[in-house]
């Protein structure tokens, strides 16, 4: 008789196209609120699909976001689904100064509780940007309250990355848990098997192929993520990008979102403070 299915981790990092890290040499952070945010209409298509297919997730919300689409972030906790932080304005955490993160996670947590009612446990940083050279990021984050970080990719990649880490779920602090997105282990290195533009990338039998191998061969859980403007093939094109980040950002758009439903079905998705953090995993209301 085969045991029952393994719970897997499905995590939406809410932000809107042009925040991305990558997009930063051409569009300043100053220049944010003179774009045409899609992220409402892309994030209301998400809790739709996940409504349809019965599957709770978790959001990792910019408090940018959070600030300008309150109603949004109400939505996400009214639906079921854990809401927790993506940091306030898309900065990599291994651009910031110890005191400049803290201040950072810190003000993104106080406002998305301020606007849901409830305990945010979880944060993930921009672009997986904790690695070697800031671990006191964690320090930073016990000290704010988080319960759990999901900000290590222990992968070698040209923007970040931290091979050497461990490729599950692991205490990094006495009160704060590390959960790496997923890679499978092949020929002496880790590869990316959890989402992305990895996921728009390669064919979708291979995606399933490398998350099924981590449930039947490793028997853990896989952390898979995705963002609301990849389901978007409609959005604004950026002038005057590289071709190696055009063809990042925008290939397979148009095929993500049928992408994503096949997820659904094929396999078992939760949230993940109740994935990782056992029977305690709910957040509790805050005043």
């Amino acid at each position: 008789m085969p045991g029952r299915p393994i719970t897997n981790a499905l995590t939406i990092d809410v932000e809107d196209y042009f925040q991305v890290s990558a997009f930063a040499p051409y569009i300043p952070r100053e220049m944010w609120d003179s774009r045409e945010c899609r992220v409402e209409r892309n994030v209301e298509r998400i809790l739709q699909m996940l409504d349809e297919g019965r599957t709770r997730a978790t959001f990792f919300t910019l408090g940018w976001v959070a600030e300008r689409y309150p109603q949004l972030v109400r939505r996400i906790v009214a639906g079921g689904h854990e809401l927790a932080s993506h940091g306030y304005g898309h900065q990599r955490a291994s651009e910031l100064s110890e005191a400049e993160f803290s201040a950072d996670i810190g003000s993104a947590k106080k406002l998305l509780e301020d606007i849901s009612g409830q305990e945010v446990n979880g944060y993930r940083a921009p672009s997986f940007s904790i690695g070697e050279g800031n671990l006191w990021a964690f320090d930073c984050l016990e000290r704010a309250g988080y319960r759990y970080s999901s900000s290590i990719y222990p992968i070698r990649h040209d923007h970040y990355g931290m091979p050497g880490a461990p490729r599950f779920a692991h205490q990094v602090r006495a009160g704060l848990l590390e959960v790496p997105v997923t890679t499978v282990r092949y020929l002496d290195r880790n590869w990316p098997a959890s989402g992305g533009g990895y996921f728009r990338l390669l064919p979708y039998a291979l995606s399933r192929w490398l998350l099924q191998k981590v449930n039947e061969l490793d028997h853990q859980p896989a952390v898979f993520y995705f963002h609301p403007w990849e389901i978007d093939a409609g959005q604004p094109r950026v002038a005057g990008i590289s071709a190696k980040t055009r063809f990042r950002h925008y290939v397979n758009l148009q095929r993500t979102e049928a992408r994503v439903r096949r997820l659904l079905g094929d396999f078992s998705w939760g949230r993940m403070d109740e994935v990782f953090l056992g029977a305690d995993a709910h957040p509790r209301a805050v005043n």
